[in-house]
């Protein structure tokens, strides 16, 4: 075994969660910015030109998000 694969044996896998503690709304964009390592406020204006721009499907995918996550 190398020890690359030795390595990523054992690291812990990543997992979403809600971001509560720095949550606006129910917290999947901060869950979102914790598990990329983006920065918060990058997630948040993305999610708000693409729900300008392609008119409601994010805050769909956002309430599914919210309602399987955590």
């Amino acid at each position: 075994m190398s020890h690359l694969e030795n390595q990523r044996d054992s690291q812990p896998a990543k997992q979403f969660r809600l971001g509560k503690s720095r949550a606006m709304l129910a917290g999947v964009c901060s869950g979102i910015a914790d598990y990329t390592g983006w920065d918060v406020t990058l997630i948040r204006l993305a999610f708000a030109l693409t729900t300008i721009f392609v008119v409601g499907t994010p805050i769909l995918l956002y309430l599914i998000v919210w309602a399987i996550a955590d």
